[in-house]
Protein backbone atom coordinates (compact mmCIF):
# COMPACT_ATOMS: atom_id res chain seq x y z
CA UNK A 1 0.00 0.00 0.00
CA UNK A 2 1.30 3.36 -1.08
CA UNK A 3 1.80 6.10 1.86
CA UNK A 4 1.09 9.47 1.74
CA UNK A 5 1.71 12.55 3.95
CA UNK A 6 -0.58 12.40 6.78
CA UNK A 7 -3.53 14.59 7.04
CA UNK A 8 -5.26 15.83 10.52
CA UNK A 9 -8.78 16.32 10.91
CA UNK A 10 -9.84 18.22 13.96
CA UNK A 11 -13.41 17.77 15.35
CA UNK A 12 -14.40 19.31 18.12
CA UNK A 13 -18.25 17.43 19.79
CA UNK A 14 -19.32 21.17 20.83
CA UNK A 15 -18.86 24.44 20.32
CA UNK A 16 -16.64 25.26 23.89
CA UNK A 17 -17.86 29.26 23.52
CA UNK A 18 -21.20 27.64 24.42
CA UNK A 19 -20.16 25.82 27.90
CA UNK A 20 -21.22 26.84 31.26
CA UNK A 21 -18.57 26.93 33.72
CA UNK A 22 -17.25 23.38 35.25
CA UNK A 23 -16.95 23.55 38.88
CA UNK A 24 -13.96 20.83 39.77
CA UNK A 25 -14.69 18.59 42.83
CA UNK A 26 -12.36 18.91 45.25
CA UNK A 27 -9.61 16.30 45.73
CA UNK A 28 -9.91 13.97 48.56
CA UNK A 29 -7.49 14.58 51.66
CA UNK A 30 -5.20 11.86 52.35
CA UNK A 31 -2.26 11.80 54.31
CA UNK A 32 0.06 9.56 51.46
CA UNK A 33 3.31 11.23 50.81
CA UNK A 34 2.56 10.34 46.72
CA UNK A 35 -0.79 9.18 45.58
CA UNK A 36 -2.62 8.18 41.96
CA UNK A 37 -5.94 7.09 41.41
CA UNK A 38 -5.73 5.42 37.74
CA UNK A 39 -8.54 3.87 35.88
CA UNK A 40 -7.59 0.51 34.43
CA UNK A 41 -8.80 0.32 30.99
CA UNK A 42 -7.77 3.53 29.68
CA UNK A 43 -5.14 4.33 32.05
CA UNK A 44 -6.35 7.76 32.56
CA UNK A 45 -5.08 9.42 35.98
CA UNK A 46 -7.78 10.80 37.75
CA UNK A 47 -6.17 11.91 40.89
CA UNK A 48 -2.39 12.56 41.58
CA UNK A 49 -0.46 13.64 44.77
CA UNK A 50 3.56 13.80 43.82
CA UNK A 51 2.70 11.21 41.36
CA UNK A 52 6.64 11.56 39.99
CA UNK A 53 8.38 11.49 43.17
CA UNK A 54 10.57 8.34 43.18
CA UNK A 55 10.52 6.55 46.89
CA UNK A 56 11.12 2.97 48.50
CA UNK A 57 7.84 0.78 47.67
CA UNK A 58 8.62 -2.32 49.79
CA UNK A 59 6.59 -5.50 49.12
CA UNK A 60 4.52 -3.56 46.55
CA UNK A 61 7.97 -4.85 44.99
CA UNK A 62 5.63 -8.46 44.30
CA UNK A 63 3.39 -6.81 42.46
CA UNK A 64 6.29 -7.46 39.52
CA UNK A 65 7.98 -10.57 41.12
CA UNK A 66 4.13 -11.92 40.17
CA UNK A 67 4.34 -10.36 36.85
CA UNK A 68 7.47 -12.20 35.61
CA UNK A 69 6.36 -15.69 37.43
CA UNK A 70 3.79 -16.04 35.52
CA UNK A 71 4.82 -14.68 32.23
CA UNK A 72 7.70 -16.98 32.37
CA UNK A 73 6.96 -19.58 34.26
CA UNK A 74 3.73 -22.67 34.73
CA UNK A 75 1.67 -22.43 37.80
CA UNK A 76 2.26 -26.19 38.11
CA UNK A 77 6.19 -25.60 37.74
CA UNK A 78 8.40 -27.10 40.63
CA UNK A 79 10.40 -24.50 42.54
CA UNK A 80 12.48 -25.97 44.53
CA UNK A 81 13.96 -23.64 47.55
CA UNK A 82 17.58 -22.83 48.22
CA UNK A 83 19.79 -21.79 51.53
CA UNK A 84 19.34 -18.42 50.08
CA UNK A 85 15.43 -18.39 49.76
CA UNK A 86 15.02 -20.02 53.02
CA UNK A 87 17.29 -17.75 54.81
CA UNK A 88 15.74 -14.33 53.80
CA UNK A 89 14.92 -11.72 56.51
CA UNK A 90 11.38 -10.38 57.03
CA UNK A 91 8.05 -12.01 56.27
CA UNK A 92 8.44 -15.25 55.51
CA UNK A 93 6.52 -18.33 54.87
CA UNK A 94 9.11 -20.43 57.00
CA UNK A 95 10.68 -22.41 53.84
CA UNK A 96 12.82 -25.68 54.11
CA UNK A 97 16.06 -25.68 52.52
CA UNK A 98 14.78 -28.60 49.53
CA UNK A 99 11.34 -28.10 49.93
CA UNK A 100 9.33 -28.31 47.20
CA UNK A 101 6.26 -26.41 45.73
CA UNK A 102 4.44 -25.44 42.64
CA UNK A 103 4.61 -22.06 41.59
CA UNK A 104 1.32 -21.37 41.98
CA UNK A 105 1.86 -22.40 45.51
CA UNK A 106 4.70 -19.48 46.07
CA UNK A 107 2.72 -17.14 44.37
CA UNK A 108 0.22 -17.37 47.02
CA UNK A 109 2.18 -17.33 49.54
CA UNK A 110 4.52 -14.16 47.70
CA UNK A 111 1.16 -12.25 47.21
CA UNK A 112 -1.15 -12.93 50.85
CA UNK A 113 1.05 -13.13 53.08
CA UNK A 114 3.89 -11.46 51.70
CA UNK A 115 7.00 -14.40 51.98
CA UNK A 116 10.14 -12.69 51.26
CA UNK A 117 11.13 -16.12 50.74
CA UNK A 118 8.71 -17.15 48.27
CA UNK A 119 10.28 -13.71 46.29
CA UNK A 120 14.02 -15.67 46.52
CA UNK A 121 12.87 -19.22 45.56
CA UNK A 122 10.55 -17.95 42.58
CA UNK A 123 13.57 -15.20 41.35
CA UNK A 124 15.86 -17.96 41.35
CA UNK A 125 13.82 -20.37 39.30
CA UNK A 126 12.48 -17.85 36.78
CA UNK A 127 15.92 -15.86 36.57
CA UNK A 128 18.87 -18.35 37.30
CA UNK A 129 19.56 -15.72 40.50
CA UNK A 130 18.16 -12.80 42.08
CA UNK A 131 20.50 -10.48 39.84
CA UNK A 132 19.39 -11.81 36.92
CA UNK A 133 15.68 -11.14 38.14
CA UNK A 134 16.26 -8.08 38.92
CA UNK A 135 17.27 -7.31 35.26
CA UNK A 136 14.21 -8.78 34.22
CA UNK A 137 12.30 -6.46 36.17
CA UNK A 138 13.82 -3.38 35.00
CA UNK A 139 13.29 -4.35 31.68
CA UNK A 140 9.98 -5.14 31.90
CA UNK A 141 8.97 -1.97 33.65
CA UNK A 142 10.49 0.00 30.69
CA UNK A 143 8.32 -2.06 28.61
CA UNK A 144 5.50 -1.01 30.73
CA UNK A 145 6.44 2.31 30.45
CA UNK A 146 7.44 2.71 34.43
CA UNK A 147 10.47 4.51 33.60
CA UNK A 148 10.93 6.34 37.05
CA UNK A 149 11.18 2.77 38.57
CA UNK A 150 14.51 0.85 39.28
CA UNK A 151 14.46 -2.90 41.12
CA UNK A 152 17.27 -4.27 43.25
CA UNK A 153 15.41 -7.35 44.34
CA UNK A 154 12.33 -9.60 44.16
CA UNK A 155 10.82 -8.69 47.79
CA UNK A 156 11.37 -4.73 48.33
CA UNK A 157 13.88 -5.39 51.19
CA UNK A 158 15.19 -1.37 51.40
CA UNK A 159 18.27 -0.91 48.87
CA UNK A 160 18.87 2.73 48.26
CA UNK A 161 18.51 1.96 44.66
CA UNK A 162 15.08 0.23 44.86
CA UNK A 163 12.70 2.59 44.15
CA UNK A 164 9.42 3.53 41.88
CA UNK A 165 6.87 6.85 41.79
CA UNK A 166 2.97 6.33 42.48
CA UNK A 167 2.58 6.56 38.90
CA UNK A 168 4.63 3.97 37.60
CA UNK A 169 3.23 1.27 40.47
CA UNK A 170 -0.37 2.58 39.27
CA UNK A 171 0.89 1.49 36.26
CA UNK A 172 2.73 -1.80 37.32
CA UNK A 173 -0.97 -2.34 38.74
CA UNK A 174 -3.10 -2.34 36.19
CA UNK A 175 -0.57 -3.91 34.07
CA UNK A 176 -1.12 -6.89 35.96
CA UNK A 177 -5.04 -7.05 36.72
CA UNK A 178 -4.89 -7.57 33.26
CA UNK A 179 -4.31 -11.00 33.86
CA UNK A 180 -6.33 -13.38 35.11
CA UNK A 181 -4.35 -15.86 37.28
CA UNK A 182 -2.71 -12.33 38.73
CA UNK A 183 -6.11 -11.26 39.61
CA UNK A 184 -7.60 -14.16 41.26
CA UNK A 185 -4.60 -14.69 43.48
CA UNK A 186 -4.43 -11.17 44.64
CA UNK A 187 -8.43 -11.08 45.26
CA UNK A 188 -8.27 -14.40 47.17
CA UNK A 189 -8.94 -14.08 50.95
CA UNK A 190 -7.69 -17.05 52.53
CA UNK A 191 -5.36 -20.25 50.75
CA UNK A 192 -3.44 -23.30 52.20
CA UNK A 193 -0.40 -24.74 50.77
CA UNK A 194 1.65 -27.83 52.11
CA UNK A 195 3.85 -27.59 55.36
CA UNK A 196 6.81 -29.85 54.76
CA UNK A 197 7.14 -32.00 58.03
CA UNK A 198 4.44 -30.66 59.58
CA UNK A 199 1.43 -32.07 60.29
CA UNK A 200 -0.61 -29.05 59.15
CA UNK A 201 -1.19 -27.24 56.32
CA UNK A 202 -0.03 -23.28 56.09
CA UNK A 203 -3.04 -21.11 56.17
CA UNK A 204 -2.69 -17.63 54.41
CA UNK A 205 -4.38 -14.92 55.43
CA UNK A 206 -4.37 -11.83 52.66
CA UNK A 207 -3.28 -8.96 54.41
CA UNK A 208 -5.41 -6.47 52.34
CA UNK A 209 -7.83 -5.54 54.58
CA UNK A 210 -9.80 -3.15 52.09
CA UNK A 211 -11.08 -7.08 50.90
CA UNK A 212 -13.24 -7.52 53.45
CA UNK A 213 -14.45 -3.72 54.49
CA UNK A 214 -14.57 -1.94 50.59
CA UNK A 215 -17.22 -2.91 48.21
CA UNK A 216 -15.96 -3.96 45.20
CA UNK A 217 -11.86 -4.57 46.32
CA UNK A 218 -10.29 -7.19 44.23
CA UNK A 219 -6.72 -6.72 45.70
CA UNK A 220 -3.63 -6.05 45.01
CA UNK A 221 -0.88 -5.89 47.32
CA UNK A 222 0.21 -4.12 50.43
CA UNK A 223 3.62 -3.11 51.78
CA UNK A 224 6.16 -2.06 54.49
CA UNK A 225 9.84 -1.05 56.03
CA UNK A 226 10.60 0.83 57.92
CA UNK A 227 12.39 3.24 54.82
CA UNK A 228 9.32 3.33 52.86
CA UNK A 229 6.72 2.97 55.43
CA UNK A 230 3.40 1.73 54.88
CA UNK A 231 3.07 1.13 50.92
CA UNK A 232 -0.53 0.14 49.53
CA UNK A 233 -1.92 -0.59 45.93
CA UNK A 234 -5.62 -1.13 45.90
CA UNK A 235 -8.00 -1.98 43.20
CA UNK A 236 -11.66 -1.99 42.85
CA UNK A 237 -14.52 -2.61 40.52
CA UNK A 238 -18.01 -0.49 41.00
CA UNK A 239 -20.34 -0.07 37.97
CA UNK A 240 -18.14 -1.68 35.32
CA UNK A 241 -15.47 0.40 35.97
CA UNK A 242 -11.74 -0.92 37.69
CA UNK A 243 -9.80 1.63 39.38
CA UNK A 244 -6.19 1.17 41.31
CA UNK A 245 -5.10 3.48 43.45
CA UNK A 246 -1.23 3.87 44.76
CA UNK A 247 -0.33 5.25 48.01
CA UNK A 248 2.99 5.48 49.17
CA UNK A 249 4.60 6.08 52.68
CA UNK A 250 0.68 6.91 54.13
CA UNK A 251 0.21 5.77 57.85
CA UNK A 252 -3.62 5.27 57.64
CA UNK A 253 -2.93 3.66 54.26
CA UNK A 254 -6.28 1.71 54.25
CA UNK A 255 -8.49 4.44 55.08
CA UNK A 256 -6.70 6.88 52.89
CA UNK A 257 -7.03 4.38 49.95
CA UNK A 258 -10.81 4.08 50.93
CA UNK A 259 -11.62 8.16 50.36
CA UNK A 260 -9.01 7.75 47.13
CA UNK A 261 -11.39 5.20 45.59
CA UNK A 262 -14.39 6.71 46.72
CA UNK A 263 -13.40 9.64 45.03
CA UNK A 264 -13.02 8.17 41.53
CA UNK A 265 -16.14 6.24 42.03
CA UNK A 266 -18.54 9.14 43.16
CA UNK A 267 -17.22 11.62 40.48
CA UNK A 268 -16.56 9.50 37.25
CA UNK A 269 -17.91 6.80 35.37
CA UNK A 270 -17.56 5.07 32.09
CA UNK A 271 -19.27 6.74 29.11
CA UNK A 272 -19.16 4.85 25.28
CA UNK A 273 -17.47 7.65 22.62
CA UNK A 274 -17.54 5.05 19.72
CA UNK A 275 -18.12 1.75 19.14
CA UNK A 276 -16.33 -1.23 17.17
CA UNK A 277 -16.85 -1.40 13.39
CA UNK A 278 -18.46 2.09 13.40
CA UNK A 279 -17.46 4.20 11.25
CA UNK A 280 -15.00 7.02 11.54
CA UNK A 281 -15.26 8.76 8.42
CA UNK A 282 -13.34 7.62 5.06
CA UNK A 283 -10.48 7.66 2.59
CA UNK A 284 -10.57 8.37 -0.80
CA UNK A 285 -8.85 5.23 -2.89
CA UNK A 286 -6.64 5.83 -6.17
CA UNK A 287 -7.05 3.24 -8.94
CA UNK A 288 -9.87 0.86 -7.30
CA UNK A 289 -12.79 -0.55 -7.88
CA UNK A 290 -14.28 1.28 -4.98
CA UNK A 291 -13.54 5.02 -4.69
CA UNK A 292 -13.23 4.97 -1.00
CA UNK A 293 -12.81 3.01 2.02
CA UNK A 294 -14.53 3.24 5.64
CA UNK A 295 -12.25 3.75 8.60
CA UNK A 296 -13.14 1.85 11.90
CA UNK A 297 -12.07 0.86 15.70
CA UNK A 298 -11.63 -2.72 16.28
CA UNK A 299 -12.41 -2.22 19.81
CA UNK A 300 -15.15 -0.01 21.79
CA UNK A 301 -13.99 3.72 23.62
CA UNK A 302 -14.97 3.93 26.76
CA UNK A 303 -13.83 7.01 29.37
CA UNK A 304 -13.80 7.79 32.74
CA UNK A 305 -15.64 11.15 33.02
CA UNK A 306 -16.78 13.35 35.52
CA UNK A 307 -19.54 15.71 35.00
CA UNK A 308 -19.34 18.49 32.25
CA UNK A 309 -16.24 16.68 30.11
CA UNK A 310 -18.06 15.16 27.92
CA UNK A 311 -19.16 17.70 26.49
CA UNK A 312 -15.37 19.13 26.09
CA UNK A 313 -14.01 16.21 24.38
CA UNK A 314 -11.86 17.13 21.17
CA UNK A 315 -11.09 14.25 18.66
CA UNK A 316 -8.41 14.43 16.12
CA UNK A 317 -8.11 11.82 13.29
CA UNK A 318 -4.79 10.92 11.85
CA UNK A 319 -4.85 9.27 8.43
CA UNK A 320 -3.09 9.34 5.10
CA UNK A 321 -4.74 11.87 2.13
CA UNK A 322 -5.69 9.35 -0.20
CA UNK A 323 -4.98 5.84 -0.38
CA UNK A 324 -3.76 3.24 -3.80
CA UNK A 325 -5.60 -0.22 -4.31
CA UNK A 326 -5.48 -2.89 -3.39
CA UNK A 327 -6.44 -2.83 -0.09
CA UNK A 328 -6.93 -5.37 2.71
CA UNK A 329 -9.83 -4.71 5.09
CA UNK A 330 -8.10 -4.67 8.89
CA UNK A 331 -4.84 -3.17 7.52
CA UNK A 332 -3.92 -0.18 9.82
CA UNK A 333 -3.86 3.41 8.14
CA UNK A 334 -3.90 6.13 11.06
CA UNK A 335 -4.94 6.96 15.07
CA UNK A 336 -7.77 8.33 16.64
CA UNK A 337 -6.73 10.81 19.60
CA UNK A 338 -9.16 12.04 22.43
CA UNK A 339 -8.13 15.55 24.17
CA UNK A 340 -10.08 16.95 27.22
CA UNK A 341 -8.65 20.75 28.04
CA UNK A 342 -5.65 20.07 25.41
CA UNK A 343 -4.82 16.26 27.72
CA UNK A 344 -4.83 13.61 25.54
CA UNK A 345 -6.60 10.91 27.29
CA UNK A 346 -6.54 8.27 24.92
CA UNK A 347 -4.90 7.19 21.26
CA UNK A 348 -6.40 3.90 19.40
CA UNK A 349 -5.61 2.31 15.84
CA UNK A 350 -7.54 3.05 13.13
CA UNK A 351 -8.13 0.28 10.46
CA UNK A 352 -9.81 0.20 7.04
CA UNK A 353 -13.54 -1.49 7.06
CA UNK A 354 -13.36 -3.43 3.72
CA UNK A 355 -11.13 -4.69 0.76
CA UNK A 356 -11.05 -3.28 -2.32
CA UNK A 357 -9.25 -4.21 -5.46
CA UNK A 358 -7.00 -2.62 -7.21
CA UNK A 359 -8.33 -1.39 -11.15
CA UNK A 360 -6.08 -0.30 -13.32
CA UNK A 361 -4.79 -2.02 -16.86
CA UNK A 362 -2.00 -4.09 -15.73
CA UNK A 363 -4.05 -5.73 -12.45
CA UNK A 364 -7.25 -6.35 -14.76
CA UNK A 365 -5.34 -7.97 -17.27
CA UNK A 366 -3.23 -10.39 -14.85
CA UNK A 367 -6.62 -11.14 -13.65
CA UNK A 368 -8.18 -12.17 -16.75
CA UNK A 369 -4.76 -14.10 -17.33
CA UNK A 370 -5.57 -15.98 -13.90
CA UNK A 371 -8.80 -16.86 -14.85
CA UNK A 372 -7.84 -18.03 -18.28
CA UNK A 373 -5.59 -20.28 -16.99
CA UNK A 374 -8.34 -21.41 -14.26
CA UNK A 375 -10.66 -22.47 -16.67
CA UNK A 376 -8.34 -23.91 -18.87
CA UNK A 377 -6.93 -26.54 -16.33
CA UNK A 378 -10.96 -27.25 -15.40
CA UNK A 379 -11.45 -27.81 -19.21
CA UNK A 380 -8.54 -30.30 -19.12
CA UNK A 381 -9.23 -32.12 -16.33
CA UNK A 382 -10.81 -35.77 -17.23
Amino acid sequence: MKKYSPVIAILLILNMSCLPTISLAEPPENSARAAVLMEVETGRVLYEKNPHEKLPMASTTKIMTAILALENSQLSDIVTVSSNASGVEGSSLYLAVGERLTMEQLLYGLMLRSGNDAAVAIAEHVGKSQEGFADMMNKKAREIGAINTHFMNPHGLHHENHYTTAYDLALLSTYAMGTSSFRKIVSTKYYKIPWQGQPWDRVLMNKNALLWNYEGAEGIKTGYTKAARRCLATAAVRNDMELVAVVLDCQPWFDDSATILNYGFSHYEMKKIFTRDESLGEIPVKNGFDKKVDIILKDDITLPLAEGELDRLGIVLKHPEILEAPIRAGSRVGSIEIILDDELIISKDLYTASNIKENTFPANFRNLIRQWIANLGQELTP
